[in-house]
């Protein structure tokens, strides 16, 4: 990862990056989460004696999430500190509720109130960390793409179903798959013009691992969204997209994806849209009247439909 990279989120970036640091370097990053204001108060000296670790951790740590010493850490957090002070007063607001988490005395109103806060902060940060590179790739595979395949169970089986819904309505091939016996099976069959979307929160569900690891066997261009980008399944995939979570008490993992994925899915529509203008617009001008011939109408709505009083 390049410094440009985590200074647009670098809290996100080093709590990504946990899994993958030894533990005198997990001890540096839990204190630089859990505190990030001691970064721009401490030296890297100070740092490392208030984490219990050595001054020279504190630099292995800066150097592998990305950044050239401590300096570099120190400007990153003090330019996401202030593009947080400049935002609007209702994400002040919002991540003030963050600050703590919902318990079961909180009202309804509190409830509301944080929930929403979440989601817009995880939408925010998702948005400002997408690589739009690997967004631009990944909707030239489904656009050249012959046949579509889309994996995903659990909590991302609705994710799966937009993205069929969506590509199905611009006219693509696509086909979403839940259960991984038909799902590797629909995978042995695929191509090198085809295209697999292999969606977990985790990024190290088998049940999406197989299916999708069979469709990049087989040559077909493979693709993941997932909240981890270190996981077992973005490093098998030729594109990964990276979502962010937002967990609230009973809501994590992939529920406290499922926004910020599909804000993903929305941006990777519309530029499928785009690529493919004329497909697009073809295929939602042939099945523009299925919806409106489905709808419930009483009397008086027929006759005003029809011009008459």
């Amino acid at each position: 990862m390049t410094q440009q990279t985590i200074s647009a989120n670098p809290i996100e970036h080093i709590r990504r990056s946990l899994s993958e640091l030894s533990p005198s370097l997990r001890k540096v990053a839990d204190l630089v989460l859990a505190e990030p204001s001691l970064v721009e108060h401490y030296s890297a000296a100070e740092l490392a004696r208030q984490a219990g670790a050595s001054q020279a951790a504190v630099t292995r740590f800066c150097q592998a999430v990305g950044l050239d010493g401590y300096h570099g850490l120190v400007l990153a957090l003090a330019r996401e500190r202030g593009r947080r002070a400049g935002e609007s007063e209702y994400n002040d607001w919002a991540q003030s509720a963050l600050d703590s988490s919902l318990t079961v005395d909180d009202n309804l109103e509190r409830v509301v109130a944080l929930v929403s806060a979440t989601d817009v902060r995880a939408l925010q940060e998702t948005a400002q960390s997408l690589d739009l590179g690997a967004l631009d790739r990944a909707a030239q595979a489904l656009v050249s793409a012959e046949r579509i395949d889309v994996y995903g169970v659990g909590g991302s089986r609705a994710t799966v179903g937009e993205l069929e819904t969506r590509l199905l309505g611009i006219g693509y091939s696509v086909r979403g798959w839940e259960e991984v016996h038909v799902a590797t099976k629909s995978a042995s069959l695929l191509g090198s013009a085809d295209a697999a979307v292999g969606i977990s929160d985790s990024g190290a569900t088998r049940e999406v691992y197989e299916p999708l690891a069979t469709a990049r066997g087989r040559g077909a261009t493979t693709i993941a969204l997932t909240r981890d980008p270190t996981s077992a399944l973005a490093r098998l995939a030729d594109i990964n997209l990276t979502s962010i979570g937002a967990s609230i008490g009973f809501r994590d993992g992939p529920m406290a994806s499922r926004h910020s994925q599909l804000l993903i899915l929305d941006c990777l529509y519309l530029r499928v849209a785009q690529l493919a203008h004329v497909r697009a617009s073809t295929a939602r001008a042939l099945t523009a009247h299925i919806s409106r011939d489905h709808l419930v109408e009483d009397a008086q709505q027929k006759r005003l439909r029809r011009g008459k009083p």
